[in-house]
């Protein structure tokens, strides 16, 4: 299970606004995890900027950032869905799609002015988006004595290990949430605290999504 960045899901698209030589780019950005989503989004955004000249999109998604997509939508070929998607890829994003609304002011860009500008009023969208790092982390079960829970409570904040709610019985089981490229060490450690007094039960391996801004 590898680690993707994505964005984080809002009820509103974000949107952003970047104006030159008189033309306005408007820009919104949703997260979507399939391409009928994706379309959807560019299509409901065509309706609402019904009366605008362009509405150029990207899409990226999958886990492994493999499917991608983009569409100038009337401007010359290559000047605006693929600044578009060099923006997003340049953030290392995926499961989001990218619309960019442009009003014309009567002031032509030139090719090399419609990348700079698409390429600008992706960024400018990005930039306001909450990323998130989707990280895989083993769910461990531990199941120590009540003797050994202060020691053990005091080495999980040390090592800044995440858990969720202990389950207190006869003996207390702690629920923690391990990088699997650590597990193994950390359990060792584990071992020589508790002299291997505990018992361990592996759960599911899982992603939780963490803020990188």
């Amino acid at each position: 299970m590898n680690t993707y960045r994505t964005i984080k899901e809002t009820n509103d698209s974000i949107e952003t606004l970047y104006e030159i030589q008189k033309s306005k780019f408007i820009t919104h950005i949703c997260h979507v995890e399939t391409e009928e989503a994706a379309r959807a989004f560019i299509q409901s955004m065509k309706k609402r900027y019904f009366d605008a000249r362009h509405n150029c999109s990207a899409w990226v998604l999958g886990e492994l950032a493999d499917k991608q997509k983009s569409n100038d939508d009337g401007e010359p070929g290559g000047t605006a869905g693929n600044p578009i998607l060099e923006a997003i890829r340049k953030n290392g994003l995926t499961n989001i799609v990218v619309v960019v609304t442009r009003y014309f002011g009567g002031i032509k860009l030139g090719a090399g002015g419609l990348i700079r500008a698409y390429g600008h009023a992706a960024v400018l969208g990005l930039n306001e988006a909450s990323i998130l790092e989707m990280t895989p982390f083993q769910e461990v079960a531990i199941t120590i004595s009540y003797e050994l829970l202060a020691s053990v409570e005091h080495w999980i904040r040390q090592k800044e290990i995440r858990s969720t709610e202990p389950d207190y019985a006869d003996q207390v089981t702690l629920h923690l949430l391990l990088p699997p490229s650590e597990q193994e060490q950390l359990l060792r450690e584990l071992t020589d605290l508790t002299s291997a007094r505990f018992h361990q039960e592996n759960g599911n391996l899982n992603r939780i999504a963490l803020p990188i801004r």
